[in-house]
């Protein structure tokens, strides 16, 4: 009796113990480290220079280290603009569907934490039988029972812990995607809602155009009729006129394309309607565009963000392949009672219970945890490569905006010169038309270098402002604050 005092309170302290073990057991495998930020002082090859030239009365100036504002369309100046971003963040089905994602990484984030606690069991039966206790066939009697069963696994290697880490790396994940699924879908918007004012713009121009020629061909017909030019003129104003309306339907046509996307964006059906309009003169140019600092540029992109997400998750899922291979101890018990009624045999009422210790280790499995283990190993060096690669590119977005808006400064400023010089060349050549001093070959050249010159004029005013939108795109466009 004195031996079995002894070993009873040994082993009721060991239960105890090998739970604190489980909870406090070393995870084997790498452990996750964010990357440092990458030590390039610029984003391009040259330094951030002060700003843009100046066009059209307008230079942006650059601001080293400056916030991104959230609401970063909010400064085209333009109701209607930001009328079809909220729209779009509030309807259109692809921010559903990331949103969707995040809630089921949540989900399984939460499933994933119930390893952490043990599992608890209960259940309850009731059987007739007719076999006594002997084996011998008696009178059929009822057994009814009940119990109640717990089961934990010590996570003593950090099977658990990565499992739950995993997963945690992937909700992570899946909000940085739904962050840029928004930023995506607002920068689309706006870029096309500046290139269907653009549109407009250049369609008017062409109109205006064919205008003219119609003005043209007028003139003609009536100095031919009074015998001052031949047929071969008036000839030559009609196919002119004919060639310039040409392109008209395209144009509509590519405008309406342009809206039908627009409204898709915004999660509506054409047909609904009531999508505005906008023009050129009715979008403001910022003027103050922030640069954000090259080291914050890591912490501000979505795209960057979810790829960190990652490689925290492939490093993880090392871990997991890397405890798999150590064995996994499990506690369980159950403790219920049990009630034989009928059938002759003596009414009795039990109680049963059990406790244990289980111990799975793999001994061999055809090399499959190793190959398991190795490729996890590829996984991570696949997720560092993918985060380096998606680090790379968003430093080139950010040195090609900076770069074209530089560009379109400096072409706005020259369309503009070269529209403002064929428009009074154009009213020079109908006045010596009108004299008879140039013939109608000159006044059609003049015609069309300003159709050349104002088209231009409006797709270098688009470009500027979309470059703007690729630059606070390129930036993150602020999601970092919500």
């Amino acid at each position: 009796m004195k031996n079995t005092n002894e070993v009873v309170p040994r082993r009721n302290r060991s239960w105890p113990a090998l739970l604190a073990l489980g909870l406090a057991g070393c995870a084997v495998g790498p452990t996750f480290v964010p990357p440092q930020p990458p030590k390039a002082g610029q984003f391009g090859a040259d330094a951030l220079p002060a700003g843009t030239a100046q066009a059209q009365g307008v230079a942006q100036t650059f601001v080293p280290g400056g916030p991104v504002p959230d609401r970063w369309w909010t400064g085209l100046g333009s109701p209607e603009l930001d009328q079809r971003v909220r729209q779009a963040l509030e309807h259109n089905p692809t921010v559903d569907m990331a949103r969707a994602a995040l809630t089921r990484a949540q989900e399984n984030l939460s499933a994933a934490n119930g390893g952490r606690y043990p599992a608890v069991t209960a259940g309850a039966g009731v059987n007739r039988e007719n076999t006594g206790p002997t084996g011998a066939v008696t009178t059929p009697y009822t057994v009814f029972n009940a119990t109640v069963t717990v089961a934990y696994t010590l996570d003593l290697f950090g099977a658990v812990r990565r499992g739950i880490e995993i997963q945690q790396a992937a909700a992570d994940q899946q909000r940085w995607l739904l962050q840029g699924t928004r930023l995506a879908l607002a920068a689309n918007v706006a870029t096309a809602s500046i290139q269907e004012a653009g549109l407009r713009a250049q369609l008017e121009a062409l109109e205006a155009v064919v205008d003219l020629l119609r003005e043209q061909e007028a003139l003609v017909r009536r100095q031919v009729e009074l015998g001052a030019r031949g047929p071969a003129d008036l000839l030559a104003a009609q196919a002119n006129l004919a060639a310039a309306q040409t392109p008209l339907p395209g144009q509509r046509n590519q405008l309406a394309a342009l809206r039908n996307q627009l409204y898709v964006y915004l999660g509506r059906f054409p047909a609904e309607g009531g999508l505005g309009s906008l023009t050129l003169d009715g979008l403001t140019l910022p003027r103050e565009l922030p640069v954000s600092l090259p080291s914050d540029l890591v912490r501000q992109r979505p795209d960057v963000l979810a790829a960190e997400a990652q490689l925290h998750a492939a490093t993880a899922q090392l871990g997991l392949a890397s405890a798999n291979l150590f064995p996994s101890l499990t506690l369980s018990g159950s403790y219920g009672g049990q009630a034989i009624r009928g059938g002759g045999m003596p009414a009795s009422d039990m109680t049963v219970w059990n406790a244990g210790l289980n111990l799975l280790q793999p001994v061999f499995n055809g090399g499959s945890l190793r190959a398991q283990k190795r490729a996890a190993a590829a996984g991570l060096d696949q997720a560092v490569a993918g985060y380096r690669a998606t680090v790379l590119n968003a430093f080139a977005n950010v040195a090609d905006a900076l770069n074209a808006l530089q560009a379109d400064a400096e072409t706005l400023a020259a369309q503009a010169r070269a529209e403002q010089a064929a428009a009074r060349s154009l009213d020079l050549a109908r006045t010596q038309y009108q004299l008879g001093a140039i013939g109608y070959p000159q006044l059609l050249d003049a015609t069309r270098l300003w159709q050349l010159a104002r088209t231009g004029l409006a797709q270098a005013r688009t470009a500027r402002l979309a470059d703007t939108i690729a630059l606070y795109a390129a930036l993150g466009g602020g999601w970092t604050s919500k």
